[in-house]
């Protein structure tokens, strides 16, 4: 979609901040959030895809004020409200309503050291042949969707070349809507500084990006 969080290759947002021996959380609650979210994922009520579009879908003065987790924070609450698991009013008072039943978490101690060895793999064993080849001449489609894309506006309508054909993945944007996974080959394309920016750019710079086989037509 089209969104404040698509901001590749835009101005005005200032220097990316590197923090050298960046700590993997920076307060409690950010682990506890990651925590929760893995544990609520295990009910299989959504995806990785979908999670995303929630956070895409915050109101843009409220996701630039979030930090990184704070968004996640966001996210997750609407996640859990239109998926069913939660009630806006338990968010809002910390309490389940009274007579809700209650279930065991499909998630336990003991499964989690293989879930997180395992993770959520995407790749799929499809079968099916690549529609473009290694070496050629792509470009871009210029697409506006509603809901999530994976592909960024700044190379929409752009000309690259394929460098790299990963093989079969699921397809984010019909998967973030519950629409099926929709598995295609993914390929690593690579962009010309210039082709995205203008002559002002280092004719020796590139930008790759993995892009899905919907996203890509002939040049």
């Amino acid at each position: 979609m089209n969104g404040v969080h698509d901001m590749g290759g835009m101005h005005g947002f200032g220097r990316v901040v590197f923090e050298r021996h960046e700590p993997v959380f920076h307060a409690a609650w950010e682990g506890r959030l990651f925590a929760l979210r893995r544990a609520a994922g295990a009910w299989r009520k959504w995806n990785i895809d979908a999670s995303r579009y929630f956070i895409e879908r915050l109101e843009p003065v409220d996701y630039l004020a979030a930090s990184y987790y704070a968004r996640q924070y966001l996210g997750f609450v609407e996640l859990l409200i239109e998926r069913g698991l939660l009630t806006r009013a338990e968010i809002e008072s910390g309490r389940p309503a009274a007579g809700d039943s209650k279930l065991a978490p499909p998630l336990t101690a003991d499964k989690i050291p293989q879930m997180v060895v395992n993770g959520s793999p995407t790749s799929r064993d499809a079968g099916q042949p690549p529609r473009v080849r290694v070496g050629q001449l792509v470009r871009t489609r210029k697409i506006n969707p509603v809901g999530h894309t994976r592909l960024p506006r700044y190379v929409r309508g752009r000309t690259g070349t394929i460098v790299r054909d990963h093989g079969v993945f699921v397809f984010p944007d019909s998967n973030a809507q519950f629409q099926g996974e929709q598995p295609q080959h993914l390929y690593s394309v690579r962009f010309s500084a210039r082709e995205l920016w203008g002559d002002e750019t280092n004719a020796c710079d590139s930008v790759y990006l993995d892009l899905w086989d919907a996203y890509l037509e002939a040049a």
